[in-house]
Protein backbone atom coordinates (compact mmCIF):
# COMPACT_ATOMS: atom_id res chain seq x y z
CA UNK A 1 0.00 0.00 0.00
CA UNK A 2 1.38 3.40 -1.09
CA UNK A 3 0.76 7.16 0.13
CA UNK A 4 -1.69 8.79 -1.83
CA UNK A 5 -0.80 12.32 -2.82
CA UNK A 6 -3.18 13.85 -4.68
CA UNK A 7 -5.43 16.50 -2.75
CA UNK A 8 -8.40 15.38 -5.03
CA UNK A 9 -9.21 12.12 -2.21
CA UNK A 10 -8.63 14.79 0.44
CA UNK A 11 -12.33 15.15 1.25
CA UNK A 12 -13.25 11.60 0.80
CA UNK A 13 -10.88 10.48 3.29
CA UNK A 14 -12.02 13.42 6.03
CA UNK A 15 -15.64 12.00 4.93
CA UNK A 16 -14.94 8.33 5.56
CA UNK A 17 -12.11 9.06 8.63
CA UNK A 18 -15.13 11.07 10.72
CA UNK A 19 -16.26 9.03 13.09
CA UNK A 20 -19.68 9.72 15.20
CA UNK A 21 -21.99 8.22 17.08
CA UNK A 22 -25.00 8.78 19.05
CA UNK A 23 -22.37 8.30 22.90
CA UNK A 24 -19.36 10.72 20.98
CA UNK A 25 -18.90 13.87 22.59
CA UNK A 26 -16.98 15.01 19.68
CA UNK A 27 -16.34 13.66 16.13
CA UNK A 28 -12.52 12.63 15.13
CA UNK A 29 -11.05 12.39 11.70
CA UNK A 30 -7.96 9.70 10.64
CA UNK A 31 -4.30 10.52 12.14
CA UNK A 32 -3.53 10.69 8.32
CA UNK A 33 -6.10 12.89 7.59
CA UNK A 34 -5.68 15.66 10.21
CA UNK A 35 -1.34 15.32 9.19
CA UNK A 36 -2.55 16.24 5.41
CA UNK A 37 -4.75 19.20 6.73
CA UNK A 38 -1.96 20.29 9.58
CA UNK A 39 0.65 20.54 7.34
CA UNK A 40 -1.49 22.18 4.60
CA UNK A 41 -2.20 25.03 7.22
CA UNK A 42 1.38 25.83 8.34
CA UNK A 43 2.46 25.79 4.57
CA UNK A 44 -0.36 28.02 3.04
CA UNK A 45 -0.41 30.50 6.03
CA UNK A 46 3.12 29.95 6.47
CA UNK A 47 2.90 31.26 2.67
CA UNK A 48 0.24 34.33 3.53
CA UNK A 49 2.87 35.63 6.37
CA UNK A 50 5.99 35.63 3.55
CA UNK A 51 3.93 37.82 1.68
CA UNK A 52 3.86 40.19 4.44
CA UNK A 53 7.83 40.72 3.54
CA UNK A 54 6.15 42.18 0.41
CA UNK A 55 3.58 44.45 2.15
CA UNK A 56 6.40 45.89 4.32
CA UNK A 57 8.77 46.95 1.63
CA UNK A 58 5.76 48.44 -0.38
CA UNK A 59 4.48 50.64 3.12
CA UNK A 60 7.85 51.36 3.49
CA UNK A 61 9.10 52.32 0.30
CA UNK A 62 6.29 54.68 0.08
CA UNK A 63 7.12 56.14 3.31
CA UNK A 64 10.47 57.15 2.93
CA UNK A 65 11.60 60.07 0.65
CA UNK A 66 12.68 59.71 -3.16
CA UNK A 67 16.04 59.20 -2.88
CA UNK A 68 16.30 56.74 -0.18
CA UNK A 69 13.26 54.36 -2.12
CA UNK A 70 15.55 51.96 -3.74
CA UNK A 71 17.61 50.97 -0.59
CA UNK A 72 14.95 50.40 1.53
CA UNK A 73 13.42 47.63 -0.96
CA UNK A 74 16.81 45.98 -0.96
CA UNK A 75 16.96 46.20 2.63
CA UNK A 76 13.08 44.27 2.96
CA UNK A 77 14.27 41.61 0.61
CA UNK A 78 17.85 41.07 2.12
CA UNK A 79 16.50 40.94 5.61
CA UNK A 80 14.16 38.18 4.55
CA UNK A 81 16.76 35.86 3.05
CA UNK A 82 18.93 36.66 5.93
CA UNK A 83 16.17 35.84 8.76
CA UNK A 84 15.99 32.13 6.91
CA UNK A 85 19.11 31.34 6.74
CA UNK A 86 20.00 32.56 10.23
CA UNK A 87 16.99 30.81 11.77
CA UNK A 88 17.92 27.70 9.49
CA UNK A 89 21.69 27.82 10.89
CA UNK A 90 20.62 28.21 14.63
CA UNK A 91 17.51 30.15 15.66
CA UNK A 92 15.04 27.31 15.38
CA UNK A 93 16.99 25.19 17.61
CA UNK A 94 17.56 27.83 20.38
CA UNK A 95 14.23 28.86 20.19
CA UNK A 96 12.23 25.26 20.36
CA UNK A 97 14.49 22.20 20.91
CA UNK A 98 15.51 21.60 24.83
CA UNK A 99 14.16 24.46 26.10
CA UNK A 100 12.30 22.68 29.00
CA UNK A 101 10.82 25.41 30.83
CA UNK A 102 14.23 27.05 31.03
CA UNK A 103 15.80 30.57 29.14
CA UNK A 104 16.88 28.79 25.92
CA UNK A 105 16.77 26.11 23.88
CA UNK A 106 20.04 24.44 22.08
CA UNK A 107 23.18 25.72 20.12
CA UNK A 108 23.03 23.02 17.92
CA UNK A 109 23.43 23.73 13.98
CA UNK A 110 20.82 23.26 11.30
CA UNK A 111 16.98 22.35 11.53
CA UNK A 112 16.41 19.37 8.91
CA UNK A 113 13.34 17.00 8.43
CA UNK A 114 13.50 13.94 10.93
CA UNK A 115 15.00 10.69 10.19
CA UNK A 116 11.47 9.30 9.63
CA UNK A 117 10.85 12.17 7.30
CA UNK A 118 14.38 11.76 5.62
CA UNK A 119 14.01 7.98 5.05
CA UNK A 120 10.42 8.44 3.51
CA UNK A 121 11.43 10.64 0.99
CA UNK A 122 14.47 8.48 0.21
CA UNK A 123 12.47 5.28 0.07
CA UNK A 124 10.85 4.66 -3.88
CA UNK A 125 8.55 2.91 -2.16
CA UNK A 126 6.19 4.78 0.05
CA UNK A 127 5.03 2.46 2.67
CA UNK A 128 2.75 2.27 5.39
CA UNK A 129 5.61 0.87 7.41
CA UNK A 130 7.84 4.07 6.61
CA UNK A 131 4.99 6.45 6.41
CA UNK A 132 3.53 5.55 10.12
CA UNK A 133 6.25 7.55 12.29
CA UNK A 134 5.73 10.49 10.36
CA UNK A 135 2.11 10.41 10.21
CA UNK A 136 2.31 10.54 14.49
CA UNK A 137 3.85 13.30 14.62
CA UNK A 138 1.19 14.81 13.86
CA UNK A 139 2.81 17.72 10.54
CA UNK A 140 5.73 17.60 8.68
CA UNK A 141 8.41 18.77 10.00
CA UNK A 142 9.37 21.14 8.00
CA UNK A 143 6.11 22.80 7.36
CA UNK A 144 6.63 24.16 10.90
CA UNK A 145 9.97 25.13 10.21
CA UNK A 146 8.72 27.05 7.20
CA UNK A 147 5.54 28.45 9.42
CA UNK A 148 8.01 29.78 12.38
CA UNK A 149 10.69 31.30 10.02
CA UNK A 150 8.60 33.75 8.19
CA UNK A 151 7.41 35.45 11.62
CA UNK A 152 11.14 35.86 12.18
CA UNK A 153 11.15 38.55 8.98
CA UNK A 154 8.64 39.91 10.70
CA UNK A 155 10.30 41.29 13.81
CA UNK A 156 13.17 42.42 11.47
CA UNK A 157 10.89 44.20 9.05
CA UNK A 158 9.89 46.14 12.14
CA UNK A 159 13.59 47.27 12.67
CA UNK A 160 14.13 48.60 8.83
CA UNK A 161 11.69 51.15 8.16
CA UNK A 162 12.60 52.92 11.88
CA UNK A 163 16.20 53.45 11.15
CA UNK A 164 15.69 54.17 7.40
CA UNK A 165 17.17 57.04 5.44
CA UNK A 166 20.14 56.69 7.80
CA UNK A 167 21.25 53.79 8.75
CA UNK A 168 23.88 52.32 6.54
CA UNK A 169 23.22 48.97 4.80
CA UNK A 170 25.75 46.66 6.00
CA UNK A 171 25.71 47.21 9.44
CA UNK A 172 22.04 47.04 9.21
CA UNK A 173 22.52 43.54 7.63
CA UNK A 174 24.45 42.19 10.60
CA UNK A 175 22.29 43.59 13.13
CA UNK A 176 19.44 41.46 11.92
CA UNK A 177 21.92 38.40 11.48
CA UNK A 178 21.76 38.58 15.38
CA UNK A 179 18.36 39.27 15.90
CA UNK A 180 17.15 36.74 13.84
CA UNK A 181 19.49 34.16 15.20
CA UNK A 182 19.86 35.06 18.82
CA UNK A 183 17.78 37.99 20.21
CA UNK A 184 14.62 36.64 18.73
CA UNK A 185 14.58 33.42 19.35
CA UNK A 186 15.63 33.66 22.40
CA UNK A 187 12.81 35.31 23.78
CA UNK A 188 10.64 33.69 21.76
CA UNK A 189 11.55 30.55 23.48
CA UNK A 190 10.32 31.64 26.79
CA UNK A 191 6.87 31.01 25.80
CA UNK A 192 6.24 29.50 22.48
CA UNK A 193 9.10 27.02 23.43
CA UNK A 194 8.06 25.62 26.48
CA UNK A 195 10.08 28.22 28.64
CA UNK A 196 9.84 30.02 32.03
CA UNK A 197 7.14 32.19 31.05
CA UNK A 198 4.77 29.57 29.68
CA UNK A 199 5.52 28.06 32.46
CA UNK A 200 4.01 31.22 34.29
CA UNK A 201 0.80 31.30 31.70
CA UNK A 202 2.21 33.93 29.56
CA UNK A 203 -0.12 34.13 26.74
CA UNK A 204 0.56 35.22 23.26
CA UNK A 205 -1.33 33.66 20.66
CA UNK A 206 0.71 35.07 17.65
CA UNK A 207 3.17 37.34 18.90
CA UNK A 208 1.79 40.50 19.69
CA UNK A 209 5.06 40.47 22.37
CA UNK A 210 7.35 37.53 21.07
CA UNK A 211 7.17 39.27 17.42
CA UNK A 212 6.17 43.13 17.26
CA UNK A 213 7.37 44.12 20.66
CA UNK A 214 10.55 42.66 20.18
CA UNK A 215 10.83 43.98 16.50
CA UNK A 216 9.76 47.58 18.30
CA UNK A 217 12.38 47.00 21.25
CA UNK A 218 15.18 46.60 19.21
CA UNK A 219 14.11 49.17 16.61
CA UNK A 220 14.09 51.68 19.42
CA UNK A 221 17.29 50.83 20.62
CA UNK A 222 18.49 51.32 16.90
CA UNK A 223 17.12 54.84 16.75
CA UNK A 224 18.13 56.42 20.27
CA UNK A 225 21.52 54.93 19.31
CA UNK A 226 21.45 55.95 15.18
CA UNK A 227 19.92 59.64 16.04
CA UNK A 228 17.27 61.44 13.50
CA UNK A 229 17.78 62.39 10.57
CA UNK A 230 19.00 65.80 9.84
CA UNK A 231 16.97 68.29 9.62
CA UNK A 232 13.94 66.21 11.39
CA UNK A 233 14.01 68.64 14.74
CA UNK A 234 14.46 72.08 15.12
CA UNK A 235 16.35 73.59 18.59
CA UNK A 236 13.10 74.87 19.75
CA UNK A 237 12.06 71.05 19.39
CA UNK A 238 9.32 71.62 16.64
CA UNK A 239 9.62 68.64 14.17
CA UNK A 240 10.01 69.57 10.36
CA UNK A 241 7.80 66.34 8.48
CA UNK A 242 9.70 64.87 5.96
CA UNK A 243 6.89 63.43 3.99
CA UNK A 244 6.49 60.27 2.19
CA UNK A 245 7.32 59.69 -1.69
CA UNK A 246 4.32 57.84 -2.26
CA UNK A 247 1.43 56.90 -0.35
CA UNK A 248 -0.19 55.03 -2.79
CA UNK A 249 2.08 52.34 -2.72
CA UNK A 250 2.02 52.96 1.12
CA UNK A 251 -1.54 52.11 0.82
CA UNK A 252 -1.08 49.21 -1.20
CA UNK A 253 1.26 48.15 1.41
CA UNK A 254 -0.73 47.99 4.34
CA UNK A 255 -3.72 46.26 2.37
CA UNK A 256 -1.16 43.81 1.71
CA UNK A 257 0.35 43.06 5.64
CA UNK A 258 -3.81 42.96 5.90
CA UNK A 259 -4.17 40.16 3.73
CA UNK A 260 -1.16 38.48 5.52
CA UNK A 261 -2.01 38.78 8.70
CA UNK A 262 -4.75 36.23 7.89
CA UNK A 263 -1.95 34.10 7.95
CA UNK A 264 0.07 35.29 10.83
CA UNK A 265 -2.46 34.71 12.78
CA UNK A 266 -5.08 31.90 11.64
CA UNK A 267 -2.11 29.97 11.30
CA UNK A 268 -1.09 30.29 14.53
CA UNK A 269 -3.91 27.87 15.59
CA UNK A 270 -1.17 25.25 14.59
CA UNK A 271 -3.58 22.49 13.85
CA UNK A 272 -6.79 21.81 11.15
CA UNK A 273 -7.14 18.57 12.05
CA UNK A 274 -10.66 18.79 13.12
CA UNK A 275 -14.31 20.67 12.82
CA UNK A 276 -13.09 22.30 16.50
CA UNK A 277 -9.68 23.71 14.65
CA UNK A 278 -11.76 24.97 11.97
CA UNK A 279 -13.89 27.10 13.76
CA UNK A 280 -11.04 28.63 15.68
CA UNK A 281 -9.47 29.54 12.27
CA UNK A 282 -12.53 31.16 11.72
CA UNK A 283 -13.06 33.42 14.52
CA UNK A 284 -9.76 34.17 14.40
CA UNK A 285 -10.12 35.57 10.78
CA UNK A 286 -13.13 37.31 11.61
CA UNK A 287 -11.32 38.64 14.70
CA UNK A 288 -8.49 39.73 13.09
CA UNK A 289 -10.17 41.24 10.02
CA UNK A 290 -12.20 43.61 12.31
CA UNK A 291 -9.86 44.80 14.67
CA UNK A 292 -8.06 46.12 11.89
CA UNK A 293 -11.02 48.04 10.49
CA UNK A 294 -11.48 49.55 14.16
CA UNK A 295 -8.55 50.35 13.88
CA UNK A 296 -8.63 52.59 10.64
CA UNK A 297 -11.59 54.36 11.38
CA UNK A 298 -9.95 55.16 15.50
CA UNK A 299 -7.34 56.30 13.76
CA UNK A 300 -9.01 58.40 11.45
CA UNK A 301 -11.44 60.15 14.01
CA UNK A 302 -8.37 60.83 16.38
CA UNK A 303 -6.34 62.39 13.63
CA UNK A 304 -9.68 64.87 12.66
CA UNK A 305 -9.86 65.54 16.18
CA UNK A 306 -5.97 66.05 16.76
CA UNK A 307 -5.41 67.99 13.60
CA UNK A 308 -8.71 68.92 11.90
CA UNK A 309 -8.07 67.09 8.99
CA UNK A 310 -7.60 63.26 8.52
CA UNK A 311 -4.31 62.00 7.71
CA UNK A 312 -3.40 58.86 5.79
CA UNK A 313 -0.29 58.10 7.12
CA UNK A 314 -1.81 57.38 10.33
CA UNK A 315 -4.62 55.96 9.36
CA UNK A 316 -2.67 53.45 7.57
CA UNK A 317 -0.82 52.93 10.91
CA UNK A 318 -3.85 52.72 12.86
CA UNK A 319 -4.79 49.91 10.72
CA UNK A 320 -1.72 48.01 11.13
CA UNK A 321 -2.20 48.91 15.01
CA UNK A 322 -5.25 47.23 15.31
CA UNK A 323 -3.69 44.26 13.57
CA UNK A 324 -0.79 44.30 16.34
CA UNK A 325 -3.19 44.55 18.99
CA UNK A 326 -5.32 41.80 18.22
CA UNK A 327 -2.49 39.42 17.55
CA UNK A 328 -1.82 38.15 20.96
CA UNK A 329 -5.72 37.58 21.41
CA UNK A 330 -7.41 36.78 18.33
CA UNK A 331 -9.28 33.86 19.41
CA UNK A 332 -11.24 36.17 22.16
CA UNK A 333 -14.95 34.89 21.85
CA UNK A 334 -16.58 37.80 19.87
CA UNK A 335 -15.50 40.12 16.83
CA UNK A 336 -16.91 42.78 19.59
CA UNK A 337 -13.78 42.69 21.97
CA UNK A 338 -12.12 42.80 18.96
CA UNK A 339 -13.59 45.94 17.82
CA UNK A 340 -12.58 47.42 21.24
CA UNK A 341 -9.09 45.97 21.07
CA UNK A 342 -8.06 47.46 17.22
CA UNK A 343 -9.86 50.86 18.31
CA UNK A 344 -8.50 51.25 21.00
CA UNK A 345 -5.00 50.41 19.44
CA UNK A 346 -5.46 52.57 15.98
CA UNK A 347 -6.00 55.19 18.64
CA UNK A 348 -2.58 54.40 20.57
CA UNK A 349 -0.86 54.95 17.60
CA UNK A 350 -1.76 58.14 16.43
CA UNK A 351 -1.11 59.47 20.11
CA UNK A 352 2.46 57.69 20.55
CA UNK A 353 3.79 59.62 17.29
CA UNK A 354 4.00 62.99 18.79
CA UNK A 355 5.24 61.60 22.30
CA UNK A 356 8.37 59.74 20.65
CA UNK A 357 8.67 62.95 18.24
CA UNK A 358 9.07 65.00 21.89
CA UNK A 359 11.77 62.57 23.04
CA UNK A 360 13.25 63.29 19.39
CA UNK A 361 13.34 59.38 18.55
CA UNK A 362 13.07 59.74 14.99
CA UNK A 363 10.65 56.88 13.84
CA UNK A 364 10.42 57.20 9.79
CA UNK A 365 7.69 55.19 9.30
CA UNK A 366 5.88 54.97 12.64
CA UNK A 367 6.68 51.49 13.88
CA UNK A 368 7.74 52.12 16.94
CA UNK A 369 3.93 53.75 17.24
CA UNK A 370 2.63 50.50 15.22
CA UNK A 371 4.34 47.61 16.98
CA UNK A 372 5.74 48.37 20.35
CA UNK A 373 2.81 50.33 21.17
CA UNK A 374 0.00 48.07 19.85
CA UNK A 375 2.54 45.61 21.14
CA UNK A 376 2.08 46.37 24.56
CA UNK A 377 -1.72 46.87 24.48
CA UNK A 378 -2.76 43.86 22.58
CA UNK A 379 -0.38 41.91 25.15
CA UNK A 380 -2.74 43.56 28.15
CA UNK A 381 -5.92 42.58 26.46
CA UNK A 382 -5.46 39.01 26.84
CA UNK A 383 -5.48 39.45 30.44
CA UNK A 384 -8.39 41.84 29.80
CA UNK A 385 -10.60 40.14 27.56
CA UNK A 386 -9.24 37.08 26.63
CA UNK A 387 -8.91 35.07 30.67
CA UNK A 388 -5.41 35.86 30.98
CA UNK A 389 -3.71 36.91 34.18
CA UNK A 390 -2.92 40.56 33.71
CA UNK A 391 -0.01 40.37 36.42
CA UNK A 392 1.74 37.65 34.44
CA UNK A 393 1.15 39.04 31.27
CA UNK A 394 2.60 42.60 32.45
CA UNK A 395 5.86 40.21 33.58
CA UNK A 396 6.11 38.72 30.32
CA UNK A 397 5.90 42.59 28.43
CA UNK A 398 8.70 43.40 30.86
CA UNK A 399 10.95 40.55 30.90
CA UNK A 400 10.91 40.62 27.07
CA UNK A 401 11.33 44.24 26.64
CA UNK A 402 14.48 44.58 29.46
CA UNK A 403 16.00 41.62 27.74
CA UNK A 404 15.97 42.96 24.25
CA UNK A 405 16.75 46.45 24.94
CA UNK A 406 19.57 45.29 26.14
CA UNK A 407 20.35 42.51 23.92
CA UNK A 408 19.60 44.78 21.31
CA UNK A 409 21.47 47.82 22.80
CA UNK A 410 24.89 45.77 23.32
CA UNK A 411 24.74 44.85 19.17
CA UNK A 412 23.58 48.43 18.16
CA UNK A 413 26.77 49.87 20.37
CA UNK A 414 29.34 47.72 19.32
CA UNK A 415 28.33 47.76 15.47
CA UNK A 416 28.31 51.61 16.60
CA UNK A 417 31.83 52.05 18.00
CA UNK A 418 33.86 49.44 15.69
CA UNK A 419 32.63 50.28 11.55
CA UNK A 420 29.75 52.65 12.39
CA UNK A 421 25.94 52.26 11.94
CA UNK A 422 25.14 55.86 10.28
CA UNK A 423 25.35 57.23 6.75
CA UNK A 424 27.93 60.60 6.47
CA UNK A 425 25.89 64.03 6.39
CA UNK A 426 27.05 63.90 2.66
CA UNK A 427 25.47 60.78 1.97
CA UNK A 428 22.63 61.15 4.33
CA UNK A 429 21.72 64.61 1.87
CA UNK A 430 22.96 62.99 -1.38
CA UNK A 431 20.59 59.97 -0.64
CA UNK A 432 21.49 56.50 0.28
CA UNK A 433 20.35 55.07 -3.28
CA UNK A 434 23.30 57.01 -4.97
CA UNK A 435 25.84 56.61 -2.13
CA UNK A 436 25.28 53.14 -1.34
CA UNK A 437 23.95 51.58 -4.23
CA UNK A 438 24.61 53.47 -7.39
CA UNK A 439 21.37 53.79 -8.31
CA UNK A 440 18.08 55.62 -7.96
CA UNK A 441 14.34 54.09 -7.81
CA UNK A 442 13.26 56.79 -9.80
CA UNK A 443 15.92 58.33 -11.65
CA UNK A 444 13.77 60.18 -14.13
CA UNK A 445 12.98 62.56 -11.32
CA UNK A 446 16.60 64.18 -11.38
CA UNK A 447 19.26 63.75 -8.97
CA UNK A 448 18.95 62.97 -5.47
CA UNK A 449 20.95 65.60 -4.26
CA UNK A 450 18.81 68.33 -5.93
CA UNK A 451 15.87 66.47 -4.09
CA UNK A 452 14.65 66.95 -0.15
Amino acid sequence: MKISKTLAVLPVLAAIGLVASSGAAHAEVETETAFVFNTFSFLIHGALVMWMAAGFAMLEAGLVRTKNTATICLKNIALYAAACIMYYLVGYNLMYTGVDGGFMGSFTLFYDPSPAEAALLAATEKTVELAKPVIENGYAVMSDWFFQVVFVATAASVVSGTVAERMKLWPFMVFTMALTAIIYPIAGSWAWGGGWLSEMGFKDFAGSTLVHSVGGWAALTGAILLGPRKGKYNADGSVNPFPGSNLPLATLGTFILWFGWFGFNGGSQLALGSAADAVAIANVYANTNIAACAGIVAAMFTTQILFKKVDLSMSLNGALAGLVAITAGPDVATPLYAIIIGAVGGMLAVLAVPLFDKLKIDDVVGALSVHLVGGIWGTLCVGIFDGGDIVVQIVGILAVGAFTLVAAGLTWAVLKYTVGIRVSDEEEFQGQDKAELGMEAYPEFGTGSARM
